[in-house]
């Protein structure tokens, strides 16, 4: 088990992408604090020492991302919130980003995974590989179609 320091330390340096991750999967507020909480319970649970930093992140994205999938594929699950409510709830998004979020919501999961990861996190194709357990050649590809697919929603070469 941790101390309240390493615990606190870790819920100012993760809380924003634990949230942000969730909210890309489950698309709804209340499932994402609830897998909010479970992964700092983990967290707080858990004796994996970490090698650095970006071991530490990617471990706090791995777990959030599979306690999100389980969620979703859970027996009690049995409605989903639409994105148009999910877009009605205050929103620290600038008017500018709701497009581009919408759009990014509407992506298949595959895609808006690669996608939150490499433009909203910093990670690379080679680094996301890793984190998700896929091959650096497939990343690329979902990459490359999610571009293209995000393209065509959004209207053209504009948003590159």
């Amino acid at each position: 088990m941790r101390n309240e320091q390493e615990v606190n330390r870790a819920i100012e340096q993760y809380s924003d992408m634990v949230r942000r991750l969730c909210m890309v999967h489950l698309k709804n507020h209340a499932d994402t604090e609830d897998i909010f909480q479970t992964v700092f319970l983990k967290y707080v649970l858990s004796s994996v020492s970490f090698e650095n930093e970006e071991h530490e992140k990617a471990w706090f994205i791995r777990v959030t991302v599979n306690a999100c999938k389980d969620l979703l594929k859970s027996f009690f699950r049995s409605h989903t919130v639409s994105l148009e409510e999910v877009m009605e709830q205050p929103a620290l998004l600038l008017p500018d980003n709701r497009e581009v979020l919408e759009a990014v919501l509407s992506l298949p999961v595959k895609y808006r995974e690669v996608v939150y990861l490499h433009y909203y996190e910093d990670y690379t194709a080679p680094q996301i590989s890793r984190i998700l357990g896929k091959n650096v050649n497939t990343i690329y590809t979902l990459l490359t179609r999610a571009k293209q697919m995000l393209r065509e929603r959004l209207g053209g070469e504009g948003y590159e």
